[in-house]
């Protein structure tokens, strides 16, 4: 498969590439010789399409499937200034960058409908409200942050963009939605957040 420059193969157990990827493909704000980071990063082909442009990308996600499949389309699309592994959002990073990028898990699950154990869920599964890992998310973005870093998160309006920008404006940011698109039932948002210095 083909999404602009980047080949890429979907993957069992994996989040395929999908309007809430392509739009934050499209709206990427990556400079040259930054050092980014994404987290979640599925099949790899948001961080590949950042890789054109930074000094170099480190992906992680909390599915070892999605490592996987990241490495084999990392290779595929013979990019060498990636590094990917696993990790519950920072759990495994020690580093700060100029730019963070993550496609939210956004989507309100009940907890009949919820499964710790199911790897392949855990892209979408955002708790109750749809806020449980994007609330985990902000509170500890900041510290992996050089000065003026930024933010790049998509999520949905299901889950309250309001509620995102005041909690990253309450967190040392000035963040805004910097596109978004209309997707049956919602919209699809791109939250660009700048760190405070």
């Amino acid at each position: 498969m083909k999404y602009n420059n980047i080949e890429y193969t979907e993957c069992d157990e994996v989040y395929p590439p999908a309007e809430d990827t392509f739009l934050l493909i499209d709206n990427l704000e990556v400079k040259e010789d930054e050092e980014v980071l994404e987290i979640g990063t599925g099949t790899g082909i948001v961080s590949i399409a950042a890789s054109y442009t930074a000094k170099n990308v480190t992906c992680v996600d909390i599915n070892p499937h999605a490592v996987k499949c990241a490495e084999k389309n990392i290779e595929l699309n013979n990019r060498n200034n990636i590094n990917v592994f696993e990790s519950d959002l920072f759990e495994n990073i020690d580093l700060k960058y100029d730019l963070i990028l993550f496609n939210t898990p956004y989507l309100p699950v009940t907890e009949e409908e919820h499964d710790s154990s199911d790897d392949y869920s855990k892209a979408w599964d955002g708790g109750l409200d749809g806020r449980q890992v994007i609330d985990k998310f902000i509170e500890q973005v900041g510290e992996y942050l050089k000065n003026s870093g930024r933010v790049q998160l998509i999520q949905s309006s299901l889950s309250n963009n309001n509620k995102t920008i005041e909690y990253l404006n309450n967190h040392g940011f000035n963040a805004k939605i910097s596109a978004s698109e209309h997707q049956f039932f919602e919209d699809i948002t791109l939250i660009t957040a700048k760190k405070i210095e």
